[in-house]
Parts: C-alpha cells; structure tokens; sequence
C-alpha cells in the first residue's frame, strides 16, 4: 500500500489505483453536496469498498482501524453500552479495560462526539475506525434486531413484576399491538427477511423464549433477536394479526389472511398462518414478491428437458402434472407454463389455494372451504366458461381426480400438481385414490418431479480437493471439475446463494399407458422409463455439479429418498 502523509484522502485512492480521476470528481462533487466524509461518499457511491478506503483513511487520521467481522466480543463488553445508544449513534463498543473503553465508530476524528461519549457512558473512550456497514452488521450479530426498540418497550412499561416473570406481558394487548414501537419492530423484521432473501418467518414461542426463523434457499437461520422479546409476544402475534385482518380475540383456533406491503419498489404479498400452541400462537409469513416472475428458460431446465415441456405445453388436450414436496417450486413452474401458452386465441382459468400471484389475461378463481368452494365445485364450474386451458391447484381427493380425468378426456389441457416422492408415483397415487386405469392412461400425457437445490456462491467459490472417490462412486468423469462454496458474508458462511430446479420429466407414451392399465407398481414403471431415456431427479442434479453449479453433497441431500 501506497501512503504519504501530504496527500490527501482522494490523492490516495488514486495512488493505489483505487479509484480513477474521473470517479474522485464525481464524488468529489457528491460530497460537496452530502457534506459527509469523503471516504464514506466513495463507499456509498459503490466506487469501492470499505476494505480499500479505510486503512488508508486510518493511516492518514493516524487512528487505528478494525473490522468487527473479524471478531469475538464478550457480551459484558456489549453490556456496556445500551442498544438504542449503539444504534442511534451507530458504535460498538470493543473491549473494556479498566476504565478505557475501545470502542468502533464511523467518524473517531471528532472529539467533540468523543468527548460526550466520556460523559454518558463514564469510561474513558479509546477511538477505533470502522466501516458503517461492518458496524451495521456488528449491531445485529451482538444486539439482536430491533434491539433498539425492544430496549425502548421495556423501559416504558410499568409491569416491572410481569418482566420480571417468565410469563409474557398479557395487560393491554390490542393497546401494545398498535403501539408506535411494535409497529416498528414488526417492519424491521420484515426488510430484514426482505434483505436476507426469505422465502418464510417463522416466529414460534416457547416456554422460555420466541424464536423467529427465517427460510433461506430452502434452509431455516436463526433471526438475531433480544432475548427480551419473549415479554410481547402476544403483542407482536396481534400486531400481525392487525395487519392481515384477522380476529386478534381468537387464540384457539387456526387462522389464514394476507397482507401487501411495499419495499423499496417492491410489491410484497405476505401470506400469514397463525397456529394455537401451548406456549402461545405460532406464525407463519410466507413472503412472494409480485415483481419476479420466472420464465421457462431461467427455471433450471436443461435443453433436453425444455424441449420435452414446451412441446407437451402444446398440446391440444390432456392432464400435466407436476409433482414434489411442499416449497419445491411446482406453482412457479405452473405459472411459467401458462405464463409461456397465454395469448389472446386461448381461454385460461384456474382455481388454486392459495392464488399466489396474480397473471394478467388468465381468470383465477381461489378455493373457499367454508362455502364449499372446492378444487372439484370449482372445476366443474369453470367448465360452464368454454375454457381451453384449466389449472387445478392440487388434486387431494377421489372427486378432484376424476373430475381432472373427464375433463381431459373432453378436449382439454388441464395442469396440476400431486404430493409424491417421483414422477412414476403419481399414476399409482391416482389409481391409489381410487380412479380407473383405463381413463387415467388415456387423459394423462406427462408427469414432472421437481426439487429445488442450492446454488454455490459465485463470490467464494473453488474447486474441491480429492474428491476422486465420489467421482467414482457416482460415475461422474474423472476429469470434471467439481465446485463448493467456501463461505462468504455475501452467502452467510453457507457457500450456496439462490436456488435452481432440478426435473425428471415422464412422458407417457404407449409402452407406460399399458403398464398404467395393467396397474403396475411405480418401480417397473420408473424402470421402463428410465430404460427409455428418462432423466432421473439425481442425474439432472449431477448434470449440474459437472457445470459447476452446485455440489455433491447438495444433490445427495435432496434426492436422498431416490435410491431405494
């Protein structure tokens, strides 16, 4: 590293060919206007990053400079300074000396701060420099989120005995749930999730704590929380029942609603479950972003695979299904089907539970158990409308299976999606079920299994080491390379970063029609196609690990119950 201490910070950055003379003006020219530090300017304006501007900014201040990634603070460190002090004035403290405080900041050059940081914590403060990003994350990992506003709610109740009890604060629920602070509180942990990429909130109370969870590619993280938040979390479940519109006065039973927020500019559908247990209710959010939508090239399919779907899409009439467990994709896939066959010669109509996003030119209609509106009401009716196309959301019964099969048989192309563990289990689902042979043979025309997978980090990947034996183990050439995830902050230490499908696609030709009237078991069925060529759950995964994009041990976890 290049350093004189007559240059100037922007002089600097140039001479270590950090930024170029036309970036230093541009932010030159920001900073005039912001009046903020020029270093931060250049970190905000994405023209480098904090790793680069800030041990040259350290040396030039001559004040040391520290990452608080790199380190393990003691939580009577973390003690010492309150958390709505550490959040408003965006510090960590670092460690305590006797009577010297270390503590991280964004701006140790002003002493004026320095000095009535002296005052209000009653240590002496030794400065350190640290990057506003670093210190955001630091003030999540020690002080949990929303840790600010959950030390405000604490000092402002009077129930000093009821905190003190391992038992919520029950006083004035609804009063606490429209409060300024739990409202607060609420939406942090939403952008937080919304940031984090989640799919899913858990938030599940026990006897002794609430955990709140988030899904992340399909895998559940612990939400940093204060421990303090055990005390509302009756108000933090009415809160959320506010929102979604639901009875805050029913504890008892399950109850389902929906909330739409914006962030940024997205559009957010936030799907809410609430679920009565003996500690208190459990929550579900499910979040879907209104704004993404996949097409059928960027699902993950391989050309092989995309070839087979968007010719079966075409057809004129006939049963699609697409199977798999809950969270496995199979509703985005269906969209992205009708999404590729709708245009203004075709009438397309479908009924779901619930609509998870709404498509222009398509008629959705949502399932109503309480006025009997099921899958198989509804598809009888939608007949009445001439449609061409029809989606079901899931066949569940005997009624919806049959009722799926006729209409196929009368010139039809119907989509929709079973819960089974491969594609050749669904014809013994439905026959299982209860319908006949002979019309399931003639109605279905293909079958889709799907599993989503993790995708390695781009941004630590690498190439892994003595892996020769699993290259034998599951035939994968010798000369492939194989990838992993080292860990990154960028991917959470996982090594993985997004989700991808993988697909066995099962078209029903003569030789498995014959085998579906004779009723044959799923194994021989599965066998015979795979005789003829179809790709299995497992292949379609380690076609991906050859590419590089995922890894061994993710395809293995996912396709785990394949071998049997």
């Amino acid at each position: 590293m290049l350093f004189k201490e007559n240059l100037r910070l922007g002089e600097l950055l140039i001479a270590n060919n950090i930024i170029s003379d036309i970036q230093l003006e541009q932010a030159l020219s920001q900073h005039q206007k912001v009046g903020e530090f020029l270093g931060r300017t250049v970190v905000k304006m994405g023209i480098a990053s904090e790793e680069e501007v800030l041990p040259l900014l350290s040396k030039k201040l001559k004040i040391s400079y520290i990452q608080i990634k790199k380190l393990t603070i003691p939580p009577d460190v973390i003690k010492k300074v309150p958390a709505k002090f550490a959040c408003h004035y965006e510090l960590i403290p670092i460690k305590l000396e006797g009577k010297v405080l270390t503590v991280a900041l964004t701006d140790p050059s002003n002493l004026e701060f320095i000095d009535d940081l002296t005052l209000l914590l009653g240590y002496k403060i030794n400065p350190m420099l640290a990057g506003e990003l670093d210190i955001m994350k630091g003030l999540k990992k020690y002080y949990g989120i929303g840790a600010e506003t959950i030390e405000e709610m604490m000092k402002q109740t009077s129930q000093t005995e009821a905190i003190k009890a391992t038992e919520p604060l029950t006083d004035n629920i609804e009063e606490l749930a429209t409060d300024a602070s739990i409202i607060k509180f609420v939406n942090q942990i939403l952008l937080e999730a919304y940031r984090d990429r989640a799919t899913d909130i858990h938030i599940e109370p026990y006897e002794d704590e609430l955990r709140i969870r988030y899904r992340i590619d399909g895998i559940l993280h612990d939400a940093k929380v204060p421990k303090s938040v055990k005390h509302f979390r009756e108000a933090l479940v009415s809160r959320i029942k506010i929102m979604a519109s639901l009875n805050i006065a029913e504890r008892r039973m399950p109850q389902d609603g929906r909330i739409k927020v914006k962030i940024g500019n997205t559009d957010l559908d936030l799907r809410i479950s609430v679920l009565p247990t003996p500690f208190g209710e459990s929550v579900n959010i499910r979040l879907l972003s209104s704004n993404i939508f996949l097409g059928l090239e960027t699902l993950g399919l391989c050309p092989r695979h995309l070839q087979i779907l968007e010719s079966v899409i075409h057809k004129p009439h006939g049963i699609i299904l697409l199977t798999g467990p809950t969270g496995s994709g199979k509703t985005t896939t269906l969209y992205a089907c009708l999404s590729k066959i709708n245009d203004n010669d075709k009438k397309i109509i479908t009924i779901e539970d619930p609509i998870e996003y709404q498509l222009r030119g398509i008629s959705q209609i949502q399932v109503l158990p309480k006025i009997d509106l099921t899958f198989a009401r509804g598809l009888r009716s939608m007949l009445r409308h001439d449609p061409d196309i029809m989606m079901v959301g899931e066949i569940r019964d005997f009624e919806t299976a049959e009722t799926t099969i006729r209409t196929a048989l009368t010139g039809h192309l119907v989509f929709s999606t079973l819960h089974t563990n491969d594609a050749a289990g669904a014809m013994t689902r439905l026959l299982d079920m209860g319908t006949e042979a002979y019309l399931l043979a003639s109605s279905l025309e293909c079958v889709i299994a799907q599993r989503l997978l993790r995708v390695i980090c781009e941004d630590c990947k690498e190439i892994v080491k003595d892996s020769a034996i699993q290259k034998k183990s599951l035939e994968i050439p010798k000369e492939t390379k194989i990838f992993m995830g080292k860990g990154c902050e960028k991917c959470r230490w996982t090594g993985f970063k997004g989700r991808t499908a993988i697909h066995e696609i099962l078209v029903i030709n003569d030789d498995i029609r014959e085998l579906i009237i004779k009723r044959t078991s799923a194994n021989i069925i599965r066998n015979k196609a795979i005789s003829q060529g179809m790709k299995t759950l497992r292949q379609d995964g380690l076609d991906k690990v050859c590419k590089g994009i995922t890894t061994i041990e993710e395809v293995l976890r996912v396709t785990q119950q394949e071998e049997r």
